[in-house]
């Protein structure tokens, strides 16, 4: 079984860089105002997707393990 994450930007906060979509554009798009967005609500696990929630500038992207809601990014404080 293939692990999978739950991946949400925080609309509320993103400030449409477009880095995610840039930087994996087959889990990340840009809606018409320029605000990302993943692709789906569920993405496959890997280091991309991860690296990418890392280097939002306002970490806007969050992500869970889909199974256990275990939260991967943002680190809890």
């Amino acid at each position: 079984m293939t692990q999978r994450w739950k991946v949400a930007v925080d609309k509320r906060v993103c400030v449409r860089t477009g880095l995610c979509a840039a930087s994996a554009p087959e889990e990340f798009e840009l809606d018409e105002g320029g605000q990302g967005h993943a692709r789906s609500e569920t993405l496959p696990a890997s280091e991309l997707v991860l690296e990418v929630a890392e280097s939002c500038p306002i970490e806007a992207i969050s992500v869970r393990d889909a199974d256990t809601e275990e939260r991967l990014f943002p680190p809890e404080s």
